[in-house]
C-alpha cells in the first residue's frame, strides 16, 4: 500500500488495518516511515518488491498528481492491478498502468469494494 501510514487517524491505516484483519498480505510504501502495524515500510514498491517479493495490487493512498511515478514502478514490477483509492483521479497513471497491462480502478476504496463483495456469498 503506497502512502500507508502508521497514524491511526490517518484513513491509509483503516484500510491497512481492515485488510490485514481480512487475511491480506499487505506491505506499507512510505518512505516517512518505518514500520506500519508492525510490518517494515519501505520507501518505493521498487524496495518492496525487492524485499518482499512481487505483488499482485498496488493499491495507492497518493494526491493525484503524484501517482504517475507509482504507475512507472507498479508496471515494472509487473503488478496485476493498480487501485487509486477513493477520491484518487490520475488518468496519466492509469494510462501508464493500462498501456503497461495492468488492470486499472480508479476512485475506490479497496476495502469497501472487498466488505461489498466478501458480504455477497
Amino acid at each position: 500500500m503506497v502512502g500507508a501510514s502508521s497514524d491511526p487517524d490517518r484513513a491509509s491505516f483503516g484500510v491497512l488495518r481492515y485488510l490485514v484483519e481480512q487475511g491480506f498480505d499487505c506491505v506499507p510504501v512510505n518512505p516517512n516511515e518505518r514500520s506500519v502495524l508492525g510490518t517494515a515500510a519501505y520507501p518505493s514498491i521498487t524496495e518492496a518488491v525487492a524485499a518482499t517479493g512481487p505483488f499482485e495490487l498496488i493499491d495507492v493512498f497518493r494526491q493525484s498528481e503524484l501517482c504517475a511515478i507509482h504507475a512507472l514502478e507498479a508496471v515494472a514490477a509487473r503488478a496485476s492491478t493498480f487501485w487509486l483509492q477513493l477520491g484518487v483521479v490520475s488518468w496519466e497513471a492509469a494510462r501508464i498502468a493500462h498501456e503497461g497491462g495492468l488492470a486499472v480502478v480508479m476512485d475506490r476504496c479497496t476495502a469497501t469494494e472487498w466488505s461489498r463483495v466478501s458480504h455477497r456469498h
